[in-house]
């Protein structure tokens, strides 16, 4: 049991590892690799894919220079990596930085698959670690994060990793084939849904909303129960004994069930997902690790097989083909001579294969937003997937962790969720002053899923720049609540948190991208409409907020990010804004800001004129604000109604973003 635990602990200290660098390489394909999205999605997919396509070639790496020092390599290059993306500047060092962490890494599970056969428990207990890890930290990694807090964490994790790893080596084991190919599929679903601290935090925020698909804050007990909750169930399904007859159908149907629900895109469905998902991953993960009931330990031999007496048995009598087929008592049946190799190393094809699928896959459901076609069968077919390979083992099986584990997994999961639950929101309750304020300043802000030009990923440096302008409101674009692709970040809670300022979110493109309306007064009322996509793929939509500054005096706030199709005007798109903010308005003092895509006189710009509304920066141009570094497009715009007065437009330079922000401030009438 002491190799089992230690190459267990190796297994899933080198998963959280593994997950930590791929979210870096994930976002640094988009924002480094990708130049403010005129990179073609072809492409960015292309390399993305590239390097999972090269790891096929590993396993018989694996094979011809000896599982045990590929392993020690890889994981000492793994680690390094890890240690270095900390330390990375951005740009095109992080990006070579995270695709060397991203090799090393399937490497070492190349290595790893050719001497754990029952990899279960590892995979469970380092999916897990990782989201409780991404969840304390509230979703802002220590990849990310420098400092002593920073360094010390990571140093640690990767001491950790290698210790356990250089340990005595465990003898190889036969089988494991299934569970390895469902560890890249268990990630991804994880990462999508089940396990995401983000997704789990969102869906709470949904509870709160006021209908129509808005989210606000969630309750501090919401925030934390749900991802507790998940974590736990996700654990107790993977670690403990899969049921037997029927009931083995129970967490296939439920992975499928939360996929679909998940597919759907509704966000109040969002929260059942993830318990399901939770639950149905964990389960497939323990159906693919089970064994037959008549297998035995590798290292435990039979108690009926007697050793032949070497006098009963003389060895010139038995030959050599005869010795080569009778291994030792007790000894694996990896470990014999005529084992064929070629299926010693299926584990680790089944390994590469796996998070081959895991890249397929979280290529093709985001490179939909970019290409225009439907994406929700995605997580479907890979819930189908898993579900699949997980019924296709016996009937009759044990799963490898002991019974007594159990109490102890439940006891854990139990404890984690009374500790999560009391966690604090961190966004306070805004206060309704007792007069209204003479002026009103107003912030927007295209924040690209929290991503500097230097794609690194930097909400203290956002919530700074907009910090400075001491704003009351502030209008978000691009904000980015839970994807996989850009590292699982509620980039909104992030900010919020930080900016002490309460949040109102609309979904644009599904329930975890959109724009997001943050007030230090309180919201009085809410309301998006959904815009047609007018030929561009990424959803867009205008949320309209209705702020009480106090005394009576209400200001109704329009926030939206127009997607017009590369190199056309989104006049149609702008006609519907424009319509929609002066219905939502209904007299009451407007604001209009947000990423537009147009520029001042261009013909979608002319529909927000055409009602009567009138820039509010008017009197800084030009007044670029896009690229950050060199400007050359005023795009990000501030409009308002008759009556409102604007002073003081600025764009202040800053690279926390590829756009600039843009700040007024408003005398109301």
């Amino acid at each position: 049991m002491r190799y089992r635990h230690l190459s267990t602990a190796a297994l899933a200290l080198g998963v959280v590892a593994l997950t930590d660098v791929l979210r870096v390489f994930l976002p640094s394909v988009i924002t480094i690799f990708g130049q403010a999205a005129t990179t073609p999605a072809e492409l960015l997919g292309a390399f993305a894919l590239g390097w999972f396509v090269l790891a096929l070639a590993f396993p018989p790496l694996v094979r011809r220079l000896g599982a045990r020092p590929v392993t020690l390599a890889a994981a000492v290059a793994l680690g390094g990596a890890r240690l270095a993306l900390t330390a990375a500047p951005g740009g095109r060092t992080q990006l070579w930085l995270a695709t060397a962490g991203l090799l090393a890494g399937l490497l070492w599970l190349a290595g790893a698959a050719a001497t754990i056969g029952r990899p279960v428990p590892g995979l469970a207990l380092g999916i897990a670690l990782g989201a409780v890890g991404h969840a304390v930290l509230g979703t802002y990694d220590l990849v990310w994060r420098g400092g002593p807090v920073g360094w010390a964490g990571s140093v640690a994790l990767v001491a950790v990793f290698l210790a356990a790893t250089v340990g005595p080596a465990r003898p190889a084991e036969p089988g494991g084939a299934r569970a390895w190919l469902l560890a890249g599929p268990a990630l991804l679903l994880t990462g999508l849904v089940a396990l995401s601290p983000a997704v789990a935090a969102t869906a709470a925020s949904y509870w709160r909303g006021p209908g129509g698909g808005l989210s606000w804050p969630p309750e501090p007990g919401d925030v934390a129960t749900l991802p507790a909750w998940a974590v736990g169930i996700f654990l107790l399904a993977a670690l403990g004994r899969p049921p037997r007859g029927r009931w083995r159908l129970a967490g296939p149907l439920a992975l499928v069930a939360g996929a679909v629900l998940f597919a759907t895109g509704d966000p109040g469905l969002l929260g059942p997902a993830v318990v399901l998902t939770a639950a149905g991953t964990g389960a497939c993960l323990a159906l693919a690790g089970s064994a037959p009931p008549s297998v035995a330990p590798p290292s435990v031999a039979p108690p009926s097989v007697v050793a032949p007496s070497s006098a009963t048995v003389p060895p010139a009598a038995a030959g050599p083909s005869s010795a080569a087929a009778s291994p030792a008592v007790g000894a694996p049946a990896a470990s014999s001579p005529g084992r064929d190799p070629r299926r010693a190393s299926r584990p680790g094809l089944a390994a590469v294969l796996g998070m081959l699928l895991f890249a397929v896959a979280a290529v093709g459901y985001y490179a939909a937003y970019d290409l225009g076609y439907p994406n929700a069968a995605v997580p479907v077919a890979m819930a189908a997937l898993v579900a699949a390979v997980a019924l296709g083992g016996p009937r009759r099986a044990t799963s490898a962790p002991p019974r007594r584990w159990v109490p102890g997994i439940a006891a854990a999961g139990g404890l984690v969720v009374l500790v999560a639950t009391g966690l604090p929101a961190g966004v306070p309750v805004p206060s309704r002053p007792g007069t209204p304020p003479a002026e009103v300043r107003v912030v927007a802000y295209n924040i690209r899923m929290g991503y500097g030009l230097d794609g690194r990923f930097d909400p203290d440096g956002l919530a700074r720049v907009v910090a400075r302008e001491r704003p009351d409101v502030v209008v978000l674009g691009e904000v980015d609540r839970g994807w996989l692709l850009n590292g699982g970040h509620d980039t909104l809670a992030l900010l919020a948190a930080r900016l002490r300022m309460p949040y109102v979110f609309a979904p644009a493109a599904d329930p975890l991208w959109g724009d997001a309306v943050l007030s230090r007064f309180p919201v009085a009322a809410a309301r998006s409409e959904r815009l047609a996509p007018a030929g561009a793929p990424t959803g867009a939509q205008a949320l309209g907020v209705t702020v009480d500054v106090g005394g009576g005096v209400r200001l109704a706030v329009v926030a939206t990010h127009l997607q017009p199709p590369p190199g056309r005007e989104p006049v149609a798109q702008a006609r519907a804004v424009a319509g929609f903010a002066l219905r939502y308005a209904a007299g009451l003092p407007l604001v209009v800001a947000g990423d537009l895509n147009t520029e001042p006189g261009a013909p979608g710009y002319a529909e927000f004129t055409r009602v009567g509304l009138v820039d509010a920066l008017a009197a800084a141009r030009p007044l670029p604000t896009s690229p950050a570094d060199e400007p050359r497009e005023q795009i990000d715009h501030v409009l308002v109604s008759a009556g409102v007065r604007p002073a003081g437009p600025v764009a202040p330079r800053s690279t926390a973003s590829d756009h600039l922000p843009v700040a007024v401030t408003l005398a109301l009438p």
